[in-house]
């Protein structure tokens, strides 16, 4: 996975953001092996979902989620790509075993 560190991308207040496949690291940020993970299990899903419609997706759901929680940060955990990388970041050898649209089973759920 490249990396790529700059002052630009992601805004300050994040350390991280990947666009397809590349992840924009800010250059004071400090990222470890379960953040790559983190990173690796998006970069998975935007590939089974051909990239755009992944970040389409995304944004929906979000939008959605914010509708039904009324909070930014709670609709954003509760996206079903982040739960799922979230639920699965500190398994290192969760995508060998990952079936493709893992993440749906992450549609359901209450708010984290």
């Amino acid at each position: 996975m490249e990396i790529v560190r700059n002052n630009i991308i992601p805004f300050k207040g994040y350390k991280v953001v990947n666009l397809f496949g590349i992840l924009f690291v800010r250059d004071d940020a400090v990222i470890g092996s379960v953040d790559i993970n983190h990173e690796s299990i998006h970069t998975a899903q935007m590939k089974e979902m051909l990239y755009v419609l992944f970040y389409l997706w995304y944004v929906i759901e979000w939008l959605v989620r914010l509708v039904m929680y009324r909070n930014a940060r709670t609709a954003y955990r509760n996206i079903s790509f982040e739960r799922e990388a979230y639920m699965n970041q500190g398994n290192m050898g969760y995508l060998q075993g990952r079936g493709h649209y893992a993440w749906v089973k992450y549609l359901k759920g209450g708010a984290e």
